[in-house]
């Protein structure tokens, strides 16, 4: 199957006490998935903005960004090429109130319990699991990798 286009998202770990927010979504492509609370980045849109934006529209937080584990690189189930960056924040506000129709539930593990095979069936659960022996490792750098000013 060809790939058919490329798609940049971004994702956020957001972390309490140790503890990380994980959100099972009810889309199209990934019904009854686990993942971090991410999403595509819109045409023109800052990626920090853009990963603000996605926890606040599937979880009902705003959380400042405080960290980076990295930029990844895979082929999606629907045979896109995905780039996607994570980054790591913390809850400043909001309440959880999960997006209507596409979140249908949330819970907090411990970022170790991502590590364990087939314990949840995760969306991209190979680019998960690196994400989390990124956290595990303490891999967390800082936002000033991102030149964030939109040139035009």
């Amino acid at each position: 199957m060809p790939q058919t286009g490329i798609v940049l998202v971004a994702s956020v770990s957001i972390i309490r006490e140790d503890k990380v927010l994980i959100i099972k979504e009810n889309k199209l492509i990934a019904r009854n998935k686990w993942n971090f609370p991410s999403g595509r980045i819109e045409p023109g849109e800052d990626i920090l903005d853009a990963a603000r934006r996605e926890v606040k529209e599937e979880t009902g937080y705003d959380v400042t960004l405080t960290g980076t584990t990295g930029v990844y690189n895979f082929i999606s189930s629907t045979n896109n090429q995905v780039i996607m960056f994570h980054f790591t924040g913390e809850i400043i506000g909001g309440a959880l109130q999960l997006e209507e129709n596409e979140i249908i539930d949330s819970k907090w593990i411990a970022v170790s319990d991502l590590l364990i095979p087939d314990l949840h069936e995760f969306r991209a659960a190979v680019v998960i699991k690196q994400i989390a022996e990124n956290l595990v490792n303490g891999k967390n750098y800082s936002l000033s990798l991102y030149n964030t000013k939109l040139v035009k």
